[in-house]
């Protein structure tokens, strides 16, 4: 069976998309380009915002159009949340966020049978950790490790925890033999990632923690380079930076979900820190890490926040110095606790401040860039041509000459050119 796969949303959907697709090139189907006619379209959709959702039910559509006679299988967050949607486009196979075992093995079967499948569990009652097999993103270089699935938080403006259910964690043994299985194949970066990785091991009551899990992968794999996935600031502690300064291999990127850079607006939204409690994690990232980057979500428009609040935050977010942000406009989600508050904010008003902190935002990413001119930085390359590039350690994109694709390599860093850094190879590491 020909099949292609679409994968909508965050890197924990990108490894599950990756794992699927390993589950089925080991049953003999043959895994094809986007646009290639095929016998069955996977689409792994996203429901993190409206816009998430609009993107997935027109991934649907699109596959339904391209391929008239295949099967159009659907899982992810928003089928997950929305299965009769989804069915009413059309989809002859309906799952949603776990059963990714189940979900391959019943493709086949609705293939031969030429009948639809909507399968959606319960999310809430979810307890185990469904253990799928690491898989790889830019060829051969970089490689996903899921740890962990599940929310606890329920933050007034999510749907996650809805369409994920509670913490569940892998078994550090597991965890480190996946780890020891990609570094045997190759990789040379592992990114540990995540629905909620600070959160990993509070379910398994051994007291294992995201700290005690890498530094177990970093010790049994210690030529691979780690990187974390989104974290929280409540867990950075001088405690945890003194610890994760120790590991030898691991990234100076750290991504954080601020969210919003007023008080009022925090605890509004159900957050569990304030913007002090913030600022204090990414002075202690800056000290224990010098020279990382720090990164960092932020919504704007959330129901409520006024031109106070809006000043507040973007003279937050220039505090902070981040190297880059990702800037969403508030979108509701039906069934949420900000869906039925007051003083939602008008799209146009919201499209405008989205405007005003993306703005700020590439200004911040400007100056970390060329506070880099003159660094040396670990580089590793994944792809060739006229010039090689590869993602340093701090997660920036660098060109230099001489370096082959899947090569870690020290550059030193000579300029900034289209948001990319542009440098000379000194050595291999």
């Amino acid at each position: 069976m020909k099949v292609s796969l679409t994968t909508l949303g965050c890197k924990v959907n990108q490894f599950e998309t990756s794992a699927i697709e390993g589950m089925l090139t080991s049953r003999g189907h043959e895994i094809c380009p986007s646009g290639e006619k095929v016998d069955a379209v996977i689409i792994n959709t996203c429901a993190v915002t409206a816009e998430s959702g609009r993107k997935s039910r027109q991934a649907v559509r699109k596959a339904k159009r391209e391929n008239p006679n295949a099967i159009v299988a659907v899982c992810g967050c928003f089928s997950q949340i929305s299965p009769q949607q989804v069915s009413e486009l059309g989809a002859d196979m309906v799952y949603g966020s776990g059963q990714r075992t189940e979900f391959t093995r019943a493709l086949e079967q609705v293939a031969a049978a030429r009948e639809k499948d909507v399968n959606i569990d319960n999310p809430m009652k979810r307890r185990e950790f469904e253990c799928l097999t690491a898989s790889s993103n830019s060829g051969r270089t970089r490689a996903y490790l899921k740890i962990q699935d599940g929310c606890d938080n329920f933050c007034a403006y999510c749907v996650i925890p809805y369409a994920r259910g509670p913490v569940r964690s892998m078994p550090a043994d597991v965890a480190v033999c996946e780890a020891r299985k990609l570094s045997q194949k190759g990789y040379r970066e592992l990114v540990i990632t995540g629905i909620e990785i600070a959160s990993y091991g509070k379910d398994l009551k051994d007291g294992g923690s995201l700290l005690s899990l890498t530094r177990q992968i970093a010790q049994a794999v210690p030529d691979i380079r780690l990187r974390l996935g989104s974290i929280e600031p409540r867990l950075i502690t001088e405690e945890f930076c003194i610890a994760m300064a120790e590991v030898p291999r691991l990234c100076r990127h750290f991504h954080m979900s601020l969210q919003s850079g007023a008080d009022a607006t925090l605890k509004r939204m159900g957050r569990r820190y304030d913007t002090d409690r913030f600022y204090t994690s990414t002075e202690l990232l800056r000290k224990y890490f010098p020279g990382c980057a720090i990164t960092a979500d932020l919504i704007v428009g959330f129901p409520g926040e006024g031109e106070d609040e809006f000043t507040q935050t973007m003279e937050f977010i220039k505090k902070c110095r981040f190297a880059d942000m990702h800037v969403f406009p508030y979108s509701i989600r039906p069934g949420t606790k900000a869906a039925e508050m007051e003083g939602q904010i008008d799209k146009k008003l919201k499209a405008i401040r989205a405007k005003i902190a993306g703005a700020a935002a590439a200004e911040m990413r400007s100056d970390y860039l060329r506070s880099c001119i003159g660094c040396e930085l670990e580089v590793l390359f994944e792809h060739e041509g006229d010039k090689p590039t590869g993602h340093a350690d701090n997660y920036c994109l660098v060109t230099a000459d001489g370096a082959d694709r899947g090569e870690l390599a020290k550059v030193l860093i000579n300029g900034v050119s289209d948001e990319m850094l542009s440098g000379s190879k000194i050595s291999s590491v």
